[in-house]
């Protein structure tokens, strides 16, 4: 090989090199997968060390969120959303593979993860079961199991709901969903999925209040945390958020008097 052809061979693999390690040229292989300990934040959030995913294709009722079971009475279907995801873990290490940024949940991406030993992935598994409805982008094989969800009225789906999307837009005109809901009682279930007083999640204590004046920064509402002014003035929250990353994640900014709180 002449020496000019090995000094462009060696500049080639400089670069390609310096683009690989600035991350250039994407994350593929092991980078963009993390396996470690997780920490369920919820029915479609997991946590993997300071790292947190929304499971890709996934969106499963809220914590705050209210839904009506095949007895036509409301029930925490966000807390159970959150509990089956973590019975399906179990005590298990889970790998998360990033298949990119999630612009609607703040700085969380989106993921398809899977826990140690199983060959389906909590995604599909979650929806399956009906605690979680299929939601786009899709890179995650969802589809099929929220088909047989909704045809077998499981989880979710045996009673009546709003898309967790619409519940967290405040929008109570929204589709009704699930085997339970009926025409003829639209306005009691609304009621019901809606409530005036918003029952606190357990440890779930941020405040959250839809405002217009909110969207001057892209959000959709304000958040209030204790000990700030604003807490105990803002009754009848709108949402109840457990952490202020959660609070972010849905599209609500902290309030103003709070900035200085510790």
């Amino acid at each position: 090989m002449s020496f000019e052809n090995s000094f462009a061979a060696a500049r080639a693999f400089a670069l390609v090199l310096f683009l690989a390690l600035s991350g250039i040229l994407g994350t593929s292989g092991p980078a963009s997968a993390l396996t470690a300990a997780a920490t369920v934040r919820d029915g479609n959030a997991i946590q993997l060390g300071d790292v947190t995913y929304r499971l890709d294709g996934v969106d499963a009722p809220e914590l705050d969120q209210v839904c009506i079971d095949d007895h036509a009475d409301p029930w925490t279907c966000g807390i159970e959303a959150r509990d089956q995801l973590a019975k399906l873990i179990g005590k298990r290490s889970v790998r998360c593979d990033d298949v990119g940024p999630e612009k609607s949940f703040g700085k969380r991406h989106r993921a398809i993860c899977t826990a140690e030993g199983d060959k389906t992935s909590l995604n599909e598994q979650l929806v399956k079961l009906g605690y979680a409805i299929a939601r786009e982008p899709v890179k995650a094989n969802v589809e099929s199991a929220a088909a047989d969800a909704k045809s077998a009225s499981t989880g979710i789906w045996k009673g009546c709901f709003v898309a967790p999307q619409e519940f967290r837009a405040g929008k109570k005109d929204g589709a009704l969903l699930g085997a339970a809901c009926r025409a003829d009682r639209d306005k009691e279930i609304r009621t019901v999925l809606f409530p005036e007083d918003l029952n606190m999640p357990p440890s779930c204590s941020i405040k959250g209040k839809l405002a217009v004046r909110a969207r001057v920064t892209g959000n959709i509402g304000i958040y209030h945390l204790r000990g700030c002014p604003s807490y105990p003035a803002t009754t009848k929250p709108d949402r109840w958020f457990c952490s202020e990353d959660d609070a972010q994640a849905a599209g609500f900014r902290k309030a103003y008097n709070c900035r200085r709180s510790k």
